[in-house]
């Protein structure tokens, strides 16, 4: 979250680092967690972490594709939903991850 743009921050990750990211969901949220309290050391607060987390969501739709089971029910969520509802799930991934790190 504290990185402003997800396409700059993912140019700037290794393809091996990215897969480990994404290989397992435990991962996954942990480093989305990571980034949470790094939104959080800036002073982000509750809305500027959902929007990051909304622009992260909006990249991995885009450009990666899920790598297991629970990835790909957030992508298919997030597929289907409309702005709002991805601000939603956004918001309830944040929280998600701060209460697991």
């Amino acid at each position: 979250m504290a990185e402003k743009d997800p396409k700059q921050a993912a140019a700037k990750m290794s393809e091996d680092k990215k897969e480990d990211i994404m290989q397992n969901f435990q991962t996954f949220k942990d480093y989305l967690g990571d980034q949470v309290q790094k939104g959080e050391k800036l002073g982000l607060g509750e809305e500027g972490l959902t929007k990051g987390a909304k622009r992260v969501g909006d990249y991995l739709a885009k450009n990666e594709e899920p790598k297991n089971r629970e990835e790909k029910v957030l992508n298919e969520l997030w597929n289907v939903a409309n702005e709002d509802e991805r601000k939603h799930i956004a918001h309830v991934l944040v929280k998600l991850t701060d209460e697991t790190n």
